[in-house]
């Protein structure tokens, strides 16, 4: 294909070539979905548009389409999927000029997101509550995402093998595919491998649990058809017959997150347990506990202050 034949490409069919050159095989299915929903929209919103006729103009409005249905982050995911194609065409003298430079970023005021925790009365009264038998059930799973904080892959991920009971420790290094059955894979990012510090008591219990069982294989799926769902619903009848807010797996995870912070633990400690990839996703994520802090702390200057008179 000569040059001037692949500047005259469409830029949604040169897109969805970039993708299997690139990113197909290179990164998790999960992402690689992401560069399709966006090629998808990519068909949508310029479907006519050639490589020749992207110019900044063309590119910016096709963002600011884009952000009329979507939140300005959203937005801003859009635009760095389509960026790095953009880049390598600019690089391969395909388009004349970089469209992307000074693109701004546009999105529809974002709703006001509250995520759903149980404080420490309640998370006490699920868990004293769960039936906590002499054999493996979803409850020990409830149990142990509550005390570790850890994602609900991750947590379908543990083998005996991570145990390390003499040291309180839980190793983290793998995910287990729910979703497509395809058995272990990579955690999210280099950042979710990690080692989370847990207490004598579930040393004990899980000690005693997973006596007997195989090393290296999952301790919580006896197949591989396991869904999201089918715990979520264990956990929200508990929650409903405890008369306590209802919240999902997931929601476990923000529990133990904003408990440690209330419990005075740093935000990077915090950070590094939940494998976060930097400080920053968990300050977005939990800023409504941190501004609640602040507003104790801001009693506390104040107390401190007026004791000096």
């Amino acid at each position: 294909m000569s040059e001037k034949q692949e500047n005259t490409q469409l830029f949604c069919d040169y897109y969805e070539q970039w993708v299997h050159v690139y990113k197909e095989g290179a990164i998790r299915p999960v992402t690689l979905q992401k560069y399709v929903m966006t090629l998808n929209w990519l068909r949508k919103l310029i479907p006519q548009v050639r490589l020749c006729d992207m110019t900044r103009i063309v590119y910016q409005q096709m963002i600011n389409d884009y952000a009329k249905c979507h939140e300005r982050q959203t937005t801003m995911d859009f635009h760095h999927q389509i960026k790095g194609a953009v880049l390598d065409a600019v690089d391969d003298g395909l388009i004349e000029r970089d469209p992307t430079r000074k693109v701004i970023i546009k999105g529809k005021t974002p709703r006001q997101k509250k995520i759903k925790y149980l404080n420490q009365f309640e998370l006490h009264t699920l868990l004293t509550h769960l039936d906590l038998g002499s054999t493996v059930n979803w409850d020990w799973f409830i149990l142990l995402v509550a005390k570790t904080g850890m994602r609900f892959s991750e947590a379908l991920a543990l083998t005996p093998a991570d145990f390390d009971f003499s040291h309180q420790l839980l190793n983290i290094d793998k995910t287990w595919d729910y979703k497509d059955g395809t058995g272990f894979m990579p955690t999210k990012n280099k950042s979710s491998v990690r080692k989370i510090q847990i207490d004598w008591q579930t040393v004990v219990q899980f000690s005693e649990l997973v006596r007997g069982m195989p090393e290296d294989q999952p301790i919580f799926v006896k197949d591989k058809a396991v869904y999201n769902s089918t715990v979520n619903d264990i956990l929200e009848r508990h929650c409903r017959n405890l008369n306590i807010p209802v919240i999902s797996v997931h929601g476990l995870r923000h529990t133990h997150a904003s408990l440690l912070l209330f419990a005075g633990v740093s935000i990077a400690s915090v950070a590094r347990r939940l494998g976060h990839a930097s400080m920053t996703t968990t300050q977005k994520t939990y800023l409504h506990v941190i501004h609640e802090l602040e507003n104790q702390d801001i009693d506390l200057v104040m107390r401190a202050m007026s004791s000096l008179n």
